[in-house]
């Protein structure tokens, strides 16, 4: 690809080196470019249902599931509900406007994509990253710098669901509620982008002002921004291309003289 090809990303165009920050906890690093989740829905074929100068609105493709973000009424944040369908019930998920895109990315990414055959667990990739279970009234998950917290919160029988949160010093930074029949394995995404020690990079004048965080100044270009930015968006198209195949091939007739795949190279 030529540098006049190069994609410009959503970042500035100016080559001039900018000052970014990587926080951690990824917590508490505060929510971020709404881009990184919204752009990689549209990448995988999601429906943009959003007006302009209101809330973003996506439908997936087969329009069993919307995902919004509403920064335009308090305390607004993210919601994501599933239709009921043959094999699910109804579900409903609401993530505060602080939560970090990457966090909520594990669920909308996981949304994308179809569903390991394994058995999902919740609570074992907070354990792997050294998260403190206890099992009381409820089953809760604190992170090691005691910060974050998960919990299947059951309030009467039949009343319960996920609910999970971060504060810092200043007092209780966002939330997230999953009803109980959030599909678990939406649930253990979550968990795992949540317990991921990664940290994530915020621009210059976006980071909380909080004493509970670390910092590292990083230097970074543009066009280094627009590549990080192109790599998400061309996976989440390849892995949309891939899966539109497969599904292709699989609803193709395999009797005799069928042709069980297309040629190379042919447009669909």
């Amino acid at each position: 690809m030529t540098k006049n090809q190069q994609w410009s990303g959503w970042g500035p165009t100016s080559q001039q080196p900018q000052q970014h920050y990587l926080v951690e906890p990824r917590h508490l690093a505060g929510g971020g470019d709404v881009r990184y989740v919204t752009e990689f829905l549209r990448a995988s074929g999601w429906k943009d249902k959003s007006k302009n100068g209101g809330p973003a609105v996506f439908d997936s493709p087969d329009k069993s599931v919307r995902i919004g973000f509403d920064p335009y009424i308090q305390p607004g944040g993210w919601t994501i509900s599933g239709k009921q369908t043959a094999t699910q019930e109804a579900w409903h998920a609401t993530l505060g406007r602080q939560v970090p895109v990457e966090i909520v990315a594990g669920v909308t990414d996981a949304l994308t994509r179809p569903k390991s055959a394994h058995a999902p667990n919740v609570w074992e990739p907070l354990q792997e990253q050294g998260w403190d279970t206890e099992r009381g009234q409820h089953f809760t998950a604190r992170s090691p710098d005691g910060d974050a917290f998960v919990r299947f919160h059951q309030s009467a029988p039949g009343q319960a669901h996920w609910w999970a949160g971060a504060r810092n010093e200043h007092g209780r930074v966002w939330e997230a509620v999953f009803t109980p029949t959030t599909p678990m394995h939406l649930v253990q995404a979550f968990s795992t982008a949540l317990a991921d020690p990664q940290p994530v990079m915020r621009p210059l004048g976006h980071v909380p002002p909080s004493q509970r965080i670390r910092t590292t100044s990083v230097s970074v270009l543009p066009s280094q921004l627009s590549a990080w930015q192109q790599a998400r968006i061309t996976a989440a198209r390849a892995a949309t291309w891939a899966g539109n195949a497969f599904a292709t091939n699989k609803a193709r007739p395999q009797g005799p003289g069928a042709r069980p795949y297309a040629k190379a190279g042919r447009k669909r």
